[in-house]
C-alpha cells in the first residue's frame, strides 16, 4: 500500500498541493509571523505557493488574517515578500 502524501491548500490561489511544494507561513505563539522553509516551527500554520503571485494574492484576499485571526501589520507583508525573494533554491 502507497504511503499517503500530505497535502495543503495554498492561501492565494486555493490549489491543494503537497505539503513539501508549499512554504509555510508561521505565527508564533509570541505573535511574530515568519516564513517556515522547513515546516518545523512552532505555532500556526497556513501555506502558500513559493510564488511571489500567491502572497499578492493572499494579501489582496487578507487570507492569512484570516488564518491567523489577527491582521498584519504592512511591514509584516513587506518582510514575507522580501523573504519569498530569498527563497533557497532547495526550499523550491
Amino acid at each position: 500500500m502507497p504511503k499517503k502524501i500530505p497535502m495543503r491548500q495554498c492561501v492565494g490561489c486555493r490549489e491543494m498541493k503537497e505539503k513539501k511544494a508549499l512554504i509555510r507561513v508561521v505565527k508564533s505563539p509570541e505573535g511574530a509571523v515568519s516564513l517556515d522553509f522547513r515546516g518545523k516551527l512552532p505555532g500556526r500554520g497556513a501555506y502558500v505557493c513559493p510564488n511571489p503571485d500567491c502572497l499578492k494574492r493572499a494579501r489582496k484576499s487578507r487570507a492569512l488574517e484570516r488564518a491567523f485571526s489577527a491582521p498584519l501589520p504592512p511591514e509584516v507583508w513587506e518582510e514575507l515578500e522580501a523573504q519569498m525573494k530569498e527563497v533557497p533554491a532547495d526550499a523550491q
